[in-house]
């Protein structure tokens, strides 16, 4: 069964194109690990298209960019996973120097895994957001 999780609404003090051309380039998305705490730097690389990170107890979590409809959506699917999801990066003007964005993931789960990992599914995506609306995007 299809499930979606959406985070809430963030706003970024930075255009929409900005912020699209940084998260639309993964290997850009390497200065991120200096904002990682130090123990958890090792666990995740990226290169221009993939991300890998190391997700305790799961194993390894590959996602790479499956579509972009610049400057507004960036998708991401799953490479290796073992639990297959789709993750959506939308980005909305407010103004020449700021959006919003919203993170939406959508997977197949059964109900007793839908049951088991829904809250923390929800709490990694709004940390998630959290770290996307304080980055840098110049």
């Amino acid at each position: 069964m299809e499930t979606k999780y959406e985070s809430s609404v963030r706003e970024i003090p930075y255009s929409q194109q900005a912020v699209y051309n940084r998260l639309s380039d993964l290997s850009l998305s390497e200065q991120v690990r200096d904002q990682l705490p130090e123990d958890k730097r090792e666990d995740i690389t990226f290169d221009g298209e993939t991300i890998t990170m190391s997700v305790p107890p799961v194993g390894n979590v590959s996602i790479r960019i499956c579509d972009r409809e610049e400057p507004k959506t960036i998708k991401y699917e799953t490479v290796e996973s073992p639990l297959p999801f789709n993750l959506w990066v939308q980005l909305l003007p407010i103004t020449e120097n700021s959006c919003k964005m919203r993170l939406t993931i959508k997977a197949d789960l059964n109900p007793f895994v839908r049951g088991m990992i829904s809250k923390p599914l929800q709490a990694g995506l709004e940390k998630l957001a959290d770290a996307i609306a304080s980055g840098t995007y110049e």
